[in-house]
């Protein structure tokens, strides 16, 4: 696995008056020893006299000589006066050396934990030839866009082009009018990348100009391309316009058959330069230190919302009432192809997110402790009084942001559904274990992020195996022990453990998303599993 940097902790000892004169000569030590190490490798010092001067035993007229000045019988008054002056030099070069050298030596005692105000060094910028502009609209929710982010990115560092800062979907059902900088840390996103790729906020003036007199070239990609047909169709098009714009990002990179360090890449944009802003993290650690103070907890993608079951057709569980709601607004929305839907068909296929009651009677089954607390990681659930009540009561401990926070805290993501969505995320990839009820974008994304940060236990549901077993329990054909022990054999090896992504040529839609399982980006299957 990558390896990560991890910011200055505190040390509690450094808190504490009068205890830290050791430690503080420890440091001055240990600086003059990396100073000497350095300087002794620049040539024209010598070491021993280096020593010397920083213990103050030099020889008369070694600091002089020391410093490549010619020696002369000037008065007193002025050696120390030179003396002076190279003491101040000497100690900028420190504080300066100090800065550069990091991860190789942090004395913790000397800073406080305020990660915020530590600042980030960020790699050399990568020089090359820029080919073009690469501009995308990305489509669909958060964790769709985000994907695609993370895609585009890599395309743009391979065809040696410049890529703008994406704009984000504000066309989709939520009609959220977020911006790439209202979700995530857009500074970040720019400098912690440049040793990579090229990227700007905007288009600079002379190419603005050039589209407003001229035209944007746009289009889609081809969906499920490989790097070849971004090299001989893509970049031809950019040399020919300057600038190309993606009206489309989802999926439009292969899952597999990509070079390795394409894949990398991948996972670093999405792993790491990816941040959320500052507020939105803030108030998501809050959440999660809320949570954890109190003790485990199981962060659940309950997918229940009023859109996913319209646009899905499951109705299981719901009033002629509510059908006739949802069904009228599937037929509102023009863009969703898919009008008549057979629930009872598409609920045995496995292909509808599974209702509160049938969640609940999972969760049991799996015997997960009851007492354990359980966040709902989703927007608003359709009727929710009514059909919360079992999960409710199997499980008490149940908590949403909207429980754990003021009003006043969420306020500023009201009405922003991807920053809501954005919270959720950040909560999930740290809980104790997440389980989502439906394979959307979030669900796989967030299942990859857990299996990146260390095979975080993530559970599977197999839809198409528990429907059926809750069917026969609730018709009385399996026992509750019998269908309790059937839940847990077809989970077994669904917890997020190592695995090899699967391939299906030529169906990329019926094979693991490379965000699901990102296997180039992580320990070797084998190491893993020792």
């Amino acid at each position: 696995m990558e390896k990560r940097k991890i910011g200055f902790e505190d040390s509690a000892e450094a808190k504490e008056k009068g205890c830290d004169q050791n430690k503080m000569n420890y440091l001055g030590v240990m600086i003059k020893a990396q100073i000497l190490k350095k300087l002794g490798s620049f040539g024209g010092f010598k070491v021993e006299k280096l020593k010397g001067f920083f213990h103050g035993d030099m020889k008369k007229g070694d600091d002089l000589n020391l410093l490549v000045f010619n020696k002369s019988n000037s008065s007193q008054f002025k050696a120390w006066g030179l003396r002076v002056t190279c003491v101040m030099l000497l100690w900028t070069i420190i504080a300066v050396y100090c800065k550069g050298i990091g991860d190789e030596f942090k004395p913790t005692f000397f800073f406080k934990t305020d990660h915020s105000a530590i600042s980030h060094s960020f790699p050399p910028q990568r020089i090359y030839e820029n080919n073009g502009y690469l501009m995308v609209s990305s489509n669909g929710g958060l964790n769709q866009m985000r994907a695609g982010i993370c895609d585009m990115v890599a395309v743009a560092r391979y065809l040696n082009v410049t890529f703008i800062v994406p704009e984000l979907d504000n066309t989709s059902f939520w009609n959220d009018h977020s911006q790439f900088q209202d979700i995530f840390d857009v500074d970040y996103f720019v400098n912690s990348l440049r040793d990579e790729v090229q990227i700007l906020k905007e288009l600079p003036p002379q190419m603005k100009q050039k589209i407003e007199t001229e035209s944007l070239y746009s289009m889609p990609p081809i969906s499920w391309s490989n790097m070849t047909y971004y090299y001989e169709v893509i970049l031809p098009r950019i040399k020919t316009y300057g600038v190309v714009h993606f009206t489309k990002t989802d999926a439009r990179l292969a899952n597999n058959g990509i070079p390795e360090e394409v894949q990398r890449l991948r996972c670093r944009v999405n792993y790491q330069a990816l941040r959320f802003t500052p507020p939105i993290e803030q108030v998501a650690k809050k959440i999660i230190r809320i949570l954890k103070e109190r003790g485990p907890f199981l962060s659940l993608h309950l997918r229940y919302e009023m859109d996913m079951i319209a646009f899905s057709g499951c109705n299981e569980g719901c009033s002629q009432q509510e059908v006739d709601e949802l069904t009228q607004m599937r037929y509102a929305f023009p863009w969703w192809k898919e009008k008549e839907i057979d629930s009872e068909k598409k609920r045995r296929d496995g292909l509808c997110p599974l209702t509160p009651e049938e969640t609940t009677l999972t969760l049991q089954a799996l015997g997960i402790d009851p007492n354990i607390q359980v966040y709902i990681a989703a927007g608003n659930i359709y009727k929710s009084e009514r059909r919360m009540k079992t999960l409710k009561q199997a499980f008490p401990n149940l908590v949403k942001k909207e429980t754990l926070l003021e009003a006043s805290e969420l306020e500023p993501f009201q009405n922003h559904s991807n920053q809501m969505a954005a919270l959720d995320y950040y909560v999930s990839i740290e809980s104790d274990i997440f389980v989502p009820s439906f394979k959307g974008h979030m669900a796989e994304v967030v299942e990859g992020h857990r299996r990146y940060l260390g095979f975080r236990k993530t559970i599977i549901l197999d839809r198409k195996v528990l429907v059926g077993l809750i069917d026969q329990y609730k018709n009385g054909t399996l026992k509750w022990e019998q269908f309790s022990s059937l839940v847990k054999a077809t989970h077994a090896d669904h917890i997020g453990d190592p695995t090899t992504r699967t391939v299906v040529p030529g169906k990329p839609k019926l094979e693991d998303y490379f965000y699901t399982n990102p296997q180039e980006c992580l320990p070797p299957l084998d190491a893993s599993l020792h």
